[in-house]
């Protein structure tokens, strides 16, 4: 099986920071495909666990592909739609695609393209070779029910600790934690976090041993209290960007199909300089512009059905550079389509004599002669045997 677990270090050389997109903000775009999945989950009526698949899907999705490649809602979408399928909880994909219609706004919803099914149906399939076809998921939340029974206290308190314990394991989605450490030990994290914060101290436990020092030690070994405040920061500082960013303005729109919105000021033809912070409020660009200044015409937009077939879109300043061969005045179609067929050619059938659907003619039954071998009368002994010898 593979191992979808890295260090920090793999995780800062990700393909979207490789491909130039910055750290905050391919951390940005994961945390909102995470929000996005658990919004249009919780909407439809979907389980935690089938939510939860959908995010680990889209985070170890984005460990093999860019974000500049694949559009973070369309792949969203796509996570969501096959988790479904594998928990076992499914949903058509035009009844996501609707949900996600009515979460998204114009320019967010402008990357799905012209057929928005047809590009979560051809995503899916890529989806499932990059996850390498391990589609069982594990998370924390089982875990956490389990390690809870085990508490002893009081009932109240342990209650509301359980419950804040639940919220962080929701909210850690939104991070990366799921792609370093086992959803056992992500349970443990979170339910010290939510002990600390909630003032239950766990001081007995049902099978307890005396070479236990801690509640976890039953459960988990080899888990030292750095582990676990690494995951504890990492939760807490997602609440400390959630803050920073309600002062900020929202997220740039995407782009068209299969290109994310860049990080990075984007130069027009005229020396002008258009930053992410003023796209945010223009609607969906009749010619979008391309990472190199030029217009793209919508039209020539790459799909994530093209990428696939691995053919590329030419631009129209490409076109322009072409040489210009001169067509015959007969032929003044347009240089990059093929000329209509002709059309097929009238051919004339004499009617049928009504006459001769009562009458039935009879042909003479011309007899048939064997070709035998001289010397033979039949077919029996045509091979110079018996009959009885045939089969001999």
């Amino acid at each position: 099986m593979p191992c979808w677990y890295y260090d920090k270090k793999e995780l800062r050389e990700a393909p979207s920071i490789l491909d130039g997109i910055s750290f905050d903000t391919e951390r940005r775009y994961r945390k909102e495909g995470a929000r996005f999945i658990m919004e249009c989950g919780t909407k439809m009526g979907l389980g935690h666990n089938t939510m939860a698949t959908g995010v680990v899907y889209y985070h170890r999705f984005y460990m093999f592909h860019s974000f500049r490649s694949f559009p973070r809602y369309v792949t969203a979408c796509c996570c969501l739609f096959f988790a479904g399928k594998v928990e076992e909880t499914p949903k058509k994909c035009r009844d996501i695609i609707k949900t996600a219609r009515n979460i998204l706004n114009d320019n967010y919803f402008y990357s799905f393209g012209e057929d928005p099914k047809e590009e979560v149906m051809t995503l899916e399939r890529i989806l499932l070779q990059t996850i390498k076809f391990d589609l069982q998921v594990e998370h924390p939340y089982t875990f956490l029910l389990k390690y809870a029974k085990c508490f002893k206290g009081d009932q109240q308190k342990l209650q509301k600790m359980v419950q804040m314990a639940w919220n962080f394991v929701n909210d850690s989605l939104s991070t990366v934690v799921c792609l370093q450490w086992e959803p056992e030990i992500i349970a443990v994290a979170l339910i010290h976090l939510a002990s600390k914060l909630s003032k239950f101290t766990v001081q007995d436990w049902e099978g307890r041993q005396p070479q236990h020092q801690r509640w976890w030690d039953m459960f988990v070994s080899d888990v030292t209290m750095e582990i676990l405040e690494d995951i504890c920061h990492q939760v807490l500082d997602l609440y400390q960007s959630t803050q920073k960013e309600a002062h900020q303005p929202t997220s740039p729109p995407q782009n068209p199909p299969s290109r994310a919105d860049s990080p990075t000021p984007i130069k027009t033809t005229n020396s002008t300089v258009i930053t992410t912070s003023s796209v945010q409020q223009q609607q969906p660009p009749s010619q979008p512009i391309c990472g190199n200044g030029t217009l793209l015409e919508v039209n020539n937009i790459q799909s994530i059905q093209t990428l696939t077939s691995g053919t590329s879109v030419m631009s129209s300043v490409e076109a322009q550079s072409l040489p210009q061969v001169p067509l015959p005045p007969s032929q003044s179609y347009h240089l990059y389509h093929a000329p209509p067929p002709p059309p097929p050619p009238l051919v004339h059938i004499a009617p049928y004599s009504s006459s001769a659907w009562g009458s039935q003619q009879t042909l003479p039954r011309q007899p048939m002669t064997p070709s035998l071998p001289p010397g033979t009368s039949s077919y029996y002994n045509a091979g110079g045997r018996q009959p009885h010898q045939r089969y001999q």
